[in-house]
């Protein structure tokens, strides 16, 4: 098992190539399934989920040819003929259950194992499952498997859901486009890439309107087509190299990058003391030492995103004085404090929320990463702490960072990759 050996004390400077969005392009390849042709899908990110959502299609019968080197997934729906997602495979990936509706609206009938993926909470799918019995399928769920049955087609519906869950919102709206009627999903999330998935959606026929909004109107219609579409910059990555750059007090680059879809983490920075430069494609942190502690919540888009929370608290650790930091979107995202805590951090989880009394030195230890995003802050956290650093179960980075020991290592940063 791969793990990082970090040196820290190294300020970073220079610029960091964004790659495209993971979280953009999942549901994107789960859509292709919602037409019998070619589909071709440039800036894609070379990662393990990528990799995942690819067999999982491969197994219902679609041709998936990735190309690394010019970051293009070609796929090809048009001999789909099976509609059985495995467990195998979903369970290494919640992200994969979004291929559910995309199979129900087009063949009418799907199987898929109940989901897996990171180990930060229970995550259940009881909205994915009711959204699409309000557009008239008929779903149980048998032996860990969803069983949804849509034989004479789906019927537009309006749809209230109970808390604006990304997965969920994607499941029904992808469902949606080949549904009788129009539908109307009320409280959606709001995330961009949702936007990103509706736009895709539309170019290859479909009638929607609102995506971005609390409110997502869909017309159904006859049939999709296969298009050309461009993966946007992922706005998590985006961040997670400014945190960097600030952790380091370092001047920090990323290209390319939307300012306006991380708004949340720009403000609490700013709020911290530091400042930007900014363009239309680019952000640029300007160091600033000392920062200023400061209290987060958690929220769904637009306010500050739970993936950016673990990368997030490391800065807090190193800011003197007490920061809070509040949890609201999963239940079990604090499992990375038990390993900051090794390198020196002073803090105490109390529910959902963890108090940081920050300004304390980190010094250098083994650690052991529990999921994505806890990966890139112990990763970051190694980068300031005194001596060496060992990251553990590195596997987990990999599924959302494309070469990101690579990207630290140009910036700077002392980190290698040690194989197992």
């Amino acid at each position: 098992m791969d793990k990082f050996v970090i040196t820290g004390g190294r300020k970073l400077e220079g610029e960091a190539e964004i790659s495209g969005s993971k979280n953009a392009t999942l549901p994107l390849i789960a859509a292709t399934l919602l037409s019998r042709d070619r589909f071709l899908l440039k800036n894609v990110p070379d990662l393990k989920d990528i990799l995942t959502m690819t067999a999982v299609l491969r197994t219902l019968g679609a041709l998936c040819e990735i190309d690394t080197s010019k970051k293009i997934l070609e796929i090809n729906t048009s001999k789909i003929k099976r509609y059985e997602a495995h467990y195998d495979l979903v369970r290494k990936m919640r992200a994969s259950v979004v291929v559910l509706g995309p199979l129900l609206a087009r063949y009418g009938r799907a199987k898929v194992s109940l989901p897996g993926g990171c180990a930060i909470g229970t995550r259940p799918i009881d909205i994915h499952l009711a959204g699409l019995q309000r557009l008239g399928a008929d779903i149980s769920v048998n032996q860990g498997y969803i069983e949804a049955l849509a034989p004479r087609g789906l019927k537009g519906a309006e749809i209230v859901l109970k808390f604006p869950s990304v997965g969920a919102t994607q499941n029904i709206m992808m469902a949606a486009t080949l549904a009788c009627g129009k539908t109307v999903i009320k409280n959606a999330a709001k995330e961009p890439e949702n936007k990103t998935l509706a736009e895709f959606l539309n170019k290859m026929g479909a009638k929607i309107e609102g995506a971005g909004t609390h409110i997502i109107m869909i017309e159904g219609v006859d049939e999709l087509k296969g298009v050309d579409f461009d993966i946007p910059p992922d706005r998590i990555e985006t961040g997670t190299f400014l945190m960097a750059g600030a952790i380091t007090a370092g001047k920090v680059s990323v290209r390319p990058a939307i300012p306006a879809e991380n708004k949340a983490l720009l403000e609490k920075l700013r709020e911290m003391g530091y400042e930007f430069a900014q363009g239309k494609d680019f952000i640029t942190i300007l160091p600033e030492k000392p920062a200023k502690p400061t209290n987060v919540k958690t929220a769904v888009y637009p306010g500050f995103p739970t993936d950016l929370q673990a990368q997030f608290m490391v800065l807090c650790c190193l800011c003197k004085g007490k920061s809070v930091m509040t949890e609201t979107i999963f239940e079990n995202r604090f499992m990375h404090t038990s390993e900051l805590k090794r390198l020196g951090a002073d803090i105490k989880v109390e529910g959902n929320k963890a108090i940081i009394n920050g300004g304390k030195r980190l010094i250098g230890a083994p650690v052991m990463a529990s999921d994505l995003r806890a990966s890139a802050a112990l990763i970051l956290a190694g980068l300031v702490a005194k001596g060496r650093t060992e990251v553990m179960r590195v596997y987990h980075i990999d599924r959302g960072y494309e070469r990101f020991e690579e990207k630290l290592s140009k910036l700077g940063a002392s980190v290698k990759r040690i194989q197992r």
